[in-house]
């Protein structure tokens, strides 16, 4: 296929019994095999038929989130997720053929060791006792992501979903501000009711999948299925801990800055995202201005940004304008038998949109050198950990390009965008933080839960005030906005860990840029082929959770801010 778009892509509901009855055969055949050479070849082969499954299913997964309404893809999620995991046992059947393999050795040689390293992981995450238990977790997650994509917030004349009225949020009238946030608020309280029950069962069940394992609770569980091989509890820890004594000052003196910009007593939570009092960056176009300036934007950075950018906008694989019904999300993803990123998001006519721009579109160049530099599938993704660098990272090589979107506004852009980097990460560790919490204690009610967030905001966001009218919010109920610890248990921090990273990269930009773009596009090609930590060290990183390594991180980009605002 050479001309294909993404809208003309057939889908074929897969073959349950047929996958089953392949995988039987590949680990029949792994276990006959006469030399890791054969080994190898059936692995490609495997990697053909999995990156069609795969495909099959992503497919699925991008038209449900496209409009959560098409009763079509909606009961073809549901299918997916009820097959996926009755699939796991033969996945993993064959999977064990190849680490019993009296070739292992060789096949680490050849392979690498992280082939291996993942193999184990998986097997150690699952056993067929949680297969329903999965069926049940995909139900729930499908059921909140449908509640948050088909919300109604009636607002300023207008219908608005959760990004829409999020534009609000940067509104020039504090008033109006005032009104979005309580607006949004109200929207989020109307649904606490089934919130906490979806909350509730998500711990029972997610626990019961810990214990089914050996575990005392999901939390090691959820550690494995993050892909975490070389470091664990103690080490996150650690590095929230960091957080708090060394960006929480210093994000306290950022928003105190901000404040006497605006000009107010009191910097409310309604003025977070209003970083200029005569008005935040705006894009200087639509949608349309947008996706082609970062199309010429690309095409600067580097030969192999250009290549690939031409390549997802030749085949339809970026969909990011605001739609009704469209999931409230955004995300990479990847049909790996085109060898293919897909990029979904919403725009909302606000500085988010270049974020869109230069993050999503971060992983999806990542994505785009690594299924085309590793030789195996089990390589085309990266730890989740890792992951996000790439993203962050590419946020800031963007930096000198912000004057194409932003014209006038392009420096009001690059300090609002610095100053929400460095600022989001107290919001990152308590998010991690709550989910350890919640599932340590499944005893507390969901009120108590609730009660440990507000908790969390007083230690990590110290400056965060609500409206006094405000009860839900008062009270601790943001944290349910918060799609991720829904969706994707203990994934948050690696937002928070790979800032460090970001931060590195735009340090080492600063210096040298040509040493800093060849360091990034060595972790890009690599994939998922290493560990976190040795990932880090081919990509001439530093370890985030190592004592002071939050504090080296973050400093020039500290110094970057402190000089803006005078200090």
């Amino acid at each position: 296929m050479e001309n294909w778009k993404f809208s003309e892509l057939k889908y074929v509901r897969p073959d349950a019994e047929a996958i089953k009855a392949r995988y039987t055969e590949a680990a029949q055949k792994v276990k006959e095999a006469k030399s890791a050479d054969e080994i190898i070849a059936l692995i490609k082969e495997g990697d053909e038929y999995d990156d069609q499954l795969q495909t099959m299913v992503t497919l699925v997964y991008v038209r449900n989130t496209l409009d959560t309404t098409d009763k079509f893809y909606e009961d073809e999620m549901e299918f997916i997720n009820n097959t996926v995991p009755e699939l796991m046992p033969y996945f993993l059947a064959f999977n064990d053929a190849v680490c019993e393999s009296p070739f292992r050795a060789e096949l680490e040689e050849k392979i690498g060791k992280q082939f291996f390293t993942s193999m184990d992981l998986q097997k150690k995450g699952f056993c067929e006792a949680n297969i329903p238990l999965m069926q049940k977790e995909a139900a729930l997650t499908t059921e909140y992501q449908k509640m948050m994509a088909t919300c109604q917030i009636d607002f300023d004349g207008q219908i608005l979903n959760l990004y829409g009225i999020q534009k609000y949020f940067e509104d020039d009238d504090r008033e109006k501000r005032r009104a979005a946030v309580k607006a949004y608020s109200d929207f989020y309280h109307s649904c606490e009711p089934r919130l906490e029950e979806i909350w509730s069962e998500l711990i029972e069940i997610r626990n019961e999948m810990g214990r089914n394992l050996g575990f005392e609770n999901y939390i090691p569980l959820g550690y494995i299925n993050q892909g975490r091989s070389d470091y664990g509890m103690e080490e996150v820890a650690s590095f929230r801990e960091q957080v708090r004594t060394e960006l929480v000052p210093l994000c306290s003196k950022l928003y105190e800055a901000q404040r006497k910009r605006l000009g107010v007593d009191e910097l409310m939570f309604w003025d977070e995202k209003k970083v200029f009092p005569d008005g935040n960056a705006q894009p200087a176009g639509d949608d349309d201005f947008m996706i082609e300036e970062a199309r010429k934007m690309y095409h600067k950075i580097s030969p192999e940004t250009g290549e690939f950018i031409d390549f997802m906008i030749g085949h339809d694989l970026l969909d990011l304008k605001n739609k009704p019904n469209k999931a409230a999300t955004g995300y990479m993803t990847s049909m790996p038998s085109l060898k293919a990123p897909f990029v979904f998001s919403v725009f909302n006519g606000t500085i988010g949109d270049m974020q869109v721009l230069s993050h999503e579109l971060g992983h999806a160049f990542a994505g785009y050198m690594a299924m085309r530099n590793q030789e195996f599938s089990a390589y085309f993704s990266e730890s989740t950990d890792i992951a996000e660098i790439h993203s962050m990272s590419m946020e800031q090589f963007a930096y000198p390009y912000a004057e194409n979107f932003f014209g006038k506004d392009a420096d009001k852009y690059r300090l609002a965008h610095l100053q929400e980097a460095i600022t989001f990460v107290p919001f990152g560790v308590a998010v991690d933080e709550f989910q350890h919490i919640c599932y340590a204690n499944p005893q507390l009610t969901p009120k108590e839960r609730t009660l440990e967030w507000k908790k969390l905001e007083e230690k990590y966001m110290p400056w965060r005030k609500y409206d006094k009218d405000d009860e839900f919010f008062n009270r601790g109920g943001m944290w349910y906005h918060k799609l991720h610890i829904f969706l994707y248990p203990f994934y948050y921090i690696n937002y928070t860990l790979t800032t460090m990273g970001a931060m590195e990269f735009k340090k080492k930009d600063h210096e040298n840029h040509e040493a800093a773009w060849e360091d990034y596009l060595r972790l890009c090609k690599c994939g998922g082929s290493m560990s976190y930590l040795e990932t880090l060290r081919y990509a001439n990183l530093a370890v985030p959770f190592e004592e002071g390594g939050v504090k080296r991180a973050m400093e020039y980009a500290k110094q970057v801010m402190l000089e803006q605002i005078g200090e």
